[in-house]
């Protein structure tokens, strides 16, 4: 999985230039501007995946990409780490800023951008190592400073697992339960200290009470990092994030092609209680989607 680098704090980007002080122009209101989308568009070769998607995502928000299935929303986190690079045919045009940095400018290294833009996916992916192991790799790997031992507690710890782990750090992570495993992968993600973390449907193969844990624990995480969402879970968009985005499936006429665009992007509050657009409405109350 893609990881932070453990060096650098939020706004201290070593070969992206980011600006330790974000100018003034990045503020809106008190909220930091972590990420600005103009007008991005993502093809996968002549094909639309999504368009024109204009959107800030602000620091220390939790911020929730709603809609249904086909519009585009994984498609459209992976843009934010330039996970989309990895597929050959994947095309990206528009603007995305990051710390107002050009994250697909030519002078940046993905897979920079990949350490200090973690991920945590769908399914549960723990290493075929130990609990220690799967934690220490990235710190190993990155060549972070400090003692072992320390950075595996304090990230099993920020995860809300060392308590259940504590004494059976050196078994397998496979005999780990699923909401123990996924609790694993983020806390093998902050290991590294990324600036952002990334997660893309973290709890749909999870059961209620795992769920729970891990929107506790987003909760919780929401003070020291920015996080985005992916999620089918309209209460759980409204449970936990501060903004949300709800993207929509467009058609050409022939309805050869499909993509995703985004109808409306604002407070969680106002999406859920008083959406501007009655598409939002509409999916909300379940009508369509």
């Amino acid at each position: 999985m893609s990881t932070g680098d453990g060096v650098p704090g939020p706004g201290d980007t070593p070969g992206l230039a980011i600006h330790t002080e974000v100018p003034k122009h990045e503020h809106i209101g008190s909220k930091e501007t972590v990420f600005e989308l103009k007008d991005l568009s993502v093809f996968y070769g002549d094909t639309p995946a999504v368009r024109n998607v204009s959107m800030d995502i602000f620091k220390n928000d939790i911020t929730a990409l709603i809609g249904p299935s086909g519009c585009g929303k994984s498609t459209l986190i992976r843009c934010l780490n330039r996970m989309n690079d990895l597929i050959p045919t994947a095309k990206v045009t528009g603007q995305l800023l990051y710390h107002g940095e050009d994250l697909y400018g030519g002078n940046v290294d993905p897979v920079q951008v990949r350490k200090l833009i973690g991920m945590v996916f769908q399914k549960p992916n723990p290493f075929p190592k130990s609990i220690y192991d799967n934690i220490a790799f990235g710190p190993r790997t990155l060549g972070m400073q400090g003692d072992m031992d320390d950075i595996v507690e304090k990230a099993l710890r920020d995860a809300a697992l060392w308590d259940e782990v504590k004494d059976r750090l050196h078994s397998n992570a496979y005999g780990m339960s699923g909401g123990q495993q996924q609790r694993l992968c983020i806390a093998r993600c902050i290991a590294v200290q990324p600036d952002v973390i990334l997660m893309d449907e973290p709890c749909s193969a999870l059961d209620p009470i795992s769920t729970g844990k891990i929107e506790d624990l987003m909760l919780d995480l929401k003070e020291r990092y920015s996080i985005v969402i992916v999620t089918h879970n309209m209460q759980q968009a409204a449970r936990v994030s501060d903004r949300t985005a709800f993207l929509i499936v467009e058609l050409t006429a022939d309805e050869k092609d499909r993509w995703g665009e985004i109808v409306e992007y604002d407070e969680t509050e106002k999406i859920f209680t008083n959406p501007s657009d009655e598409r939002t409405e509409a999916y909300i109350s379940g009508r369509f989607g």
